[in-house]
């Protein structure tokens, strides 16, 4: 009985003590660990097929050959359990991993830099409350001379700025707060901007749309043809937040950004971040270009094809039903100044994210196997040329690329 009270004495002095705080700010450090985690869908990346999550194994597919996620368990021999504070920033930061080695920027330390010290801390600090994995990966994969890491001594000198996120003292807190989010964390321009030959990013067309393992992430700025400008904040965060609004659905790598990452995060994240790509390019509204004409061949050939194929689901007048089959009149992804994603979506169909507040998933059969790489083209013309769109041309040989690209995989 004596034992007991002194224990329960001992306890409510510790409870009141330096120590019950430590303890409290190690919780709520690896709490918010966890959360930042999913708004950088470290995850994603980092689970190869038939391993645990963070395990690695995950094949990515660059211009410049193959590079395969590492594990960041906590296994000591085989993933960052040995790792110290210093080691985790530097990789964050400055792409460097331990002993000093050089990472590839496949892992995106040019959009983690700006994360903060105290973030990429609490980021490590979850990662090592989770279940250790002893799985060994060979990152690079790469031929010669690409497998140099050394070589990216000049590759940095020309593509990285490191630096934390600087808040713009003229802006608002939520808008900084979405900078935040989307230049770092989030690495949004990783996929959303072009590349330059080297594979670093266009930083004067940042956010206008980036080609990545055969899809066009589009563009998100504020441009009203090509990007998002005509939706609201709120179709914004509905779309991170379930994968569809009343414009379109999420499917591809996108979809497995929204499950991973976007769906779990809060409101006012989601909001921050809608805020401030609402700003990206506001002032800068390029002219519309002009529609192919109907009696271009393609645009008759295109007419038929869509008719036979496409109107049932997307109806003649090219509105879909929301949150069912996405409208493709005034579409700005069936705009975009790349095709890629949209003759993908026709050869080989598509099924839309599946969310708890979002379940049903639609999906599109795929078309490959019924239209020749002529009729691909010319439907796919037609849809980005009629009922108010505008946009290139599709060419059969890009159908082709793509067509023969997807049965090697």
């Amino acid at each position: 009985m004596f034992r007991t009270l002194l224990a329960a004495a001992v306890f409510t002095s510790l409870a009141g003590s330096a120590f019950a705080q430590d303890v409290t700010q190690s919780f709520s450090q690896i709490e918010r660990g966890g959360y930042l985690a999913k708004a950088g869908d470290c995850v994603a990346c980092h689970t190869g097929p038939g391993q645990q999550p963070y395990a690695g194994g995950l094949a990515l597919e660059t211009p410049f050959g193959k590079i395969v996620s590492p594990n960041i368990t906590p296994d000591s021999e085989t993933g960052i359990g040995a790792w110290t504070d210093d080691e985790f920033v530097a990789a964050m930061h400055d792409g460097r991993g331990r002993n000093g080695k050089r990472l590839y920027p496949a892992m995106p330390y040019p959009a983690y830099t700006k994360v903060s010290r105290a973030d990429a801390l609490a980021i490590f600090a979850y990662l090592k409350t989770i279940q250790p994995v002893r799985h060994a990966v060979e990152s690079n994969q790469l031929p010669f001379p690409f497998n140099i890491r050394q070589s990216l001594v000049f590759w940095n000198a020309l593509n990285f700025t490191p630096g934390e996120f600087k808040p713009d003292p003229k802006k608002s807190a939520e808008w900084n707060r979405g900078a935040y989010l989307v230049e770092g964390l989030a690495h949004c321009g990783t996929c959303h901007t072009p590349k330059n030959i080297l594979g670093g990013d266009k930083t004067s067309e940042a956010y206008t749309g980036g080609t990545l393992q055969d899809w066009f992430a589009p563009d998100i700025t504020a441009n009203k043809h090509t990007g998002i400008g005509d939706w609201g904040v709120e179709d914004i965060v509905k779309y991170l937040k379930t994968g569809a609004n009343d414009y379109t659905l999420a499917s591809g790598p996108m979809s497995e950004e929204i499950v991973h990452s976007s769906s779990g995060m809060n409101d006012g994240d989601l909001k921050a971040i809608a805020v401030y790509l609402k700003g990206i390019n506001a002032d800068k509204q390029p002219p519309k270009p002009a529609p192919l004409p109907a009696s271009d061949k393609h645009m008759v050939a295109g007419a038929a094809i869509y008719k036979d194929n496409c109107a049932a689901c997307h109806l003649d007048s090219g509105e879909g039903a929301p949150k069912i089959f996405p409208s493709l009149a005034a579409s700005t992804l069936v705009q975009s100044r790349e095709p890629t994603t949209l003759i993908r979506l026709v050869l080989e169909g598509s099924r839309a994210v599946s969310t708890k507040d979002a379940v049903t998933a639609p999906a599109m059969p795929a078309f490959g196997w019924r239209l020749t790489d002529e009729q691909a083209a010319s439907v796919l013309t037609y849809i980005r040329n009629t009922w108010g769109n505008a946009a290139a041309p599709v060419d059969a040989g890009a159908v082709a690329k793509m067509r023969k690209r997807s049965a090697g995989n």
